[in-house]
């Protein structure tokens, strides 16, 4: 019922910064929980960041807390990803997801297999 499509990513020097986008192509983008993950090659996918219907909660990554910041319009059905202090560990493959409110299965925003609904993924690089 969503489609998610990411864009921002690029290459960047450690230390840089890049800012992620989302949109949410969807009548009900504001009903749903969003977050990032990202996933390298022959790593698993790992959580990043999260952000519920209106905002009221964060959830970050403990790799990424305190670089990373999440946010939301809800106007624009935009989700933001703003990536700080980029360190080679970051390069990965990142991807946006969505949380249907009427699929819950209660496994936490953490969880990637909470999530309904994946973008594509862009491709973050970060050189040393």
């Amino acid at each position: 019922q969503v489609q998610l499509v990411e864009s921002g990513g690029g290459l960047v020097q450690t230390g840089g910064s890049l800012r992620l986008s989302c949109v949410a192509i969807g009548r009900t983008f504001s009903d749903y929980n969003m977050g990032w993950f990202r996933q390298a090659p022959g790593k698993e996918r790992e959580f990043v960041a999260a952000i519920t219907r209106n905002s009221g909660s964060l959830h970050y990554g403990d790799s990424v807390k305190g670089r990373f910041t999440v946010s939301r319009d809800h106007a624009k059905q935009m989700v933001y990803l703003q990536m700080n202090s980029l360190k080679p560990a970051d390069a990965a493959v990142y991807l946006c997801a969505a949380d249907s409110p009427w699929s819950n299965r209660g496994l936490g925003p953490k969880d990637w297999r909470e999530y309904d609904y994946w973008g594509q993924g862009t491709q973050v690089t970060v050189s040393s």
